[in-house]
């Protein structure tokens, strides 16, 4: 039988917005109305369920006419904060991508109905308030002597996390000088991590010198905190809670656990070998592929990877001696298993069996959506997802855009401005200056073919040049300062979605099924270009989305919000 929830009205005494990082108090709440309140808690704003109990407000009279529930007090004490009182206030105007401030004790973001001091900036979420509060802690994986709790909110460093913060409760062992935040006593022991193929433990300090954090690449000060490797002869360390932010750590404690128990990989080959230049792949076991190494072949931009869905430019690739699959060889050869520094659980290679496709399963690191192969996440209520453009990108990352090596560093959800493309992405970054790169612009091929050429083209990422530029497809002028493609040897230039499309990563021949017809996407090749359905503009680019009765799409940027008003 479930037991009854206990209700708490919600009396707020102050009103606050956020400006400038800071809360300021806009003014006193007063009731709407002078009557009686009879409304129905049920019909009110409820708020949060904490426990067994659930915060409601009733903006009609403040909370204040409903006695049959209990009341939250407008002015507290509290331990965590004995130097001033703490006033209840309400953020009316708390938007979800509004990042504020975080909850003193439980280091949450702090909801629109909080406690607060405007003397210290101390905040606390109202469901925190009834916890116990430790004035003593023992922790023995921690530290041997008993620790006291420092009401004080200040920034001391951490010997665990090596962080200065004042974000939450600080306890202490003043005889060894030793300072603990209240949330580094849950760090695990031992833990493995997306970023390295070993286990890693956690050390109170190091014997060694300073190191690089394998995470964020930044110094490691060895008189404080952090992980590293549990092998012999391997240097790798990290901070501590650069170790354990989310998208590096899987939230596993594997102390006391077997090493065998980290063996999930699949180290097959992904394909087996049948004769000289002959293999069958796992993802096309019906048929046997072989290895085509014509370095004098004339080029097709029809003639695609499966995997990656990339023209072949050059190189030897392997094609089906019985259907028209083709894989490049450097694609034929990518294992069953991945790890992706942008998540902790490995990634297993995917391949569409049939031709129909999803416009939202869109890769999770550059967001485009992808027909060919991709790595994807099986556990349970995770749908992360990568095409293998994004998947095969390795630390340190090299690219012609910078001079130095790119990592990824960015904390889980930081989004920064992309040097290329003027955008925020996650992104690669330099460690050495502000660069940031992020995946559409990392993954764009450097070396291309074009049809009309016989030469490769290069990726000009911007001159500052008086010169001007045509576009050998669309015949219009191509700005000088952005990227483009070019011969030197031909003084051929191209615009980049003139010469790839708008989705280079979705195959021609390929289709979406709504209603149970088909949406078929087609080579735009035709001497007369169709007008899209919801633009109206002419189909100028290298696909062409195509639905019943001759009714077309430009790009899945008409054809995806038009999808749901097809009828």
């Amino acid at each position: 039988m479930q037991s009854e929830k206990h209700i708490v009205s919600l009396c707020p005494e102050a009103e606050v917005e956020f400006e400038e990082g800071r809360f300021q108090v806009t003014g006193k709440i007063w009731r709407i109305t002078e009557e009686k309140c009879e409304s129905d808690y049920e019909k009110r704003q409820k708020w949060i369920d904490v426990g067994g109990t659930q915060y409601y407000y009733c903006d009609k009279c403040n909370g204040e006419d409903h006695e049959k529930f209990g009341k939250t007090l407008s002015e507290i004490i509290h331990p965590l904060h004995p130097k001033h009182p703490l006033q209840l206030v309400y953020l009316r105007h708390l938007r979800r991508t509004l990042r504020t401030k975080e909850c003193y004790c439980c280091e949450k973001n702090i909801a629109p109905f909080f406690y607060y001091c405007p003397i210290c900036e101390f905040c606390m979420n109202v469901g925190c308030v009834n916890k116990t509060t430790h004035f003593s802690i023992d922790h023995p994986k921690k530290h041997e002597h008993k620790l006291v709790l420092f009401p004080r909110q200040t920034s001391l460093t951490c010997n665990v996390c090596a962080l200065d913060n004042s974000e939450g409760p600080i306890y202490m062992c003043p005889p060894c000088d030793l300072v603990i935040h209240k949330s580094c006593f849950n760090l695990p022991s031992v833990i493995k991590i997306s970023r390295h193929r070993h286990r890693i433990s956690f050390k109170l300090s190091f014997v060694w010198g300073d190191r690089l954090c394998g995470v964020c690449c930044k110094k490691i000060n060895s008189d404080y905190g952090g992980f590293s490797c549990n092998k012999e002869g391997c240097s790798y360390a990290a901070h501590s809670r650069c170790a354990t932010r989310k998208n590096v750590w899987d939230g596993k404690e594997l102390e006391g656990k077997p090493e065998d128990d980290d063996a999930m990989d699949d180290d097959r080959d992904p394909y087996v070998k049948i004769g000289d230049g002959i293999i069958r792949h796992f993802r096309h076991a019906h048929h046997y592929l072989r290895l085509d190494k014509d370095t004098n072949r004339v080029y097709n931009e029809n003639t695609r990877c499966q995997a990656c869905i990339m023209p072949v430019y050059h190189g030897n690739f392997y094609s089906c001696m019985r259907c028209d699959f083709i894989l490049h060889e450097t694609c034929a050869n990518l294992s069953r298993t991945e790890h992706h520094p942008m998540h902790p659980h490995p990634l297993k290679l995917v391949a569409q069996y049939d031709d129909m496709f999803k416009p939202y399963n869109t890769c999770s690191a550059c967001s485009q959506p992808c027909t060919g192969f991709m790595y994807k996440c099986y556990r349970r209520g995770c749908n992360f997802r990568l095409h293998i453009q994004c998947a095969t990108i390795t630390e340190p990352f090299i690219h012609e855009s910078h001079m130095d090596p790119l990592f990824l560093t960015s904390a889980p959800g930081e989004q920064r401005l992309c040097r290329i493309c003027k955008n925020y992405k996650e992104t690669f970054n330099c460690i050495e200056c502000d660069f940031a790169l992020c995946f559409i612009c990392a993954i764009l091929p450097h070396k291309v073919k074009y049809k009309h050429d016989e030469h490769l083209l290069s990726l000009s990422y911007g001159e500052d040049t008086s010169a001007r530029y045509w576009c050998e497809v669309c015949e219009s002028k191509i700005n000088p300062e952005e990227r483009f493609y070019s011969c030197d040897k031909c003084c051929v230039t191209l615009h980049i979605e003139c010469l790839l499309g708008k989705d280079l990563y979705i195959k021609p021949g390929s289709y979406v099924c709504h209603k149970g017809k088909k949406i078929d996407v087609l080579l735009n090749n035709r001497m007369s270009r169709p007008s899209c359905m919801r633009c109206a503009n002419r189909c100028q680019d290298k696909l062409v989305y195509k639905y019943v009765r001759s009714l077309s799409f430009c790009s899945l940027h008409c054809f995806v919000p038009s999808l749901l008003n097809l009828r």
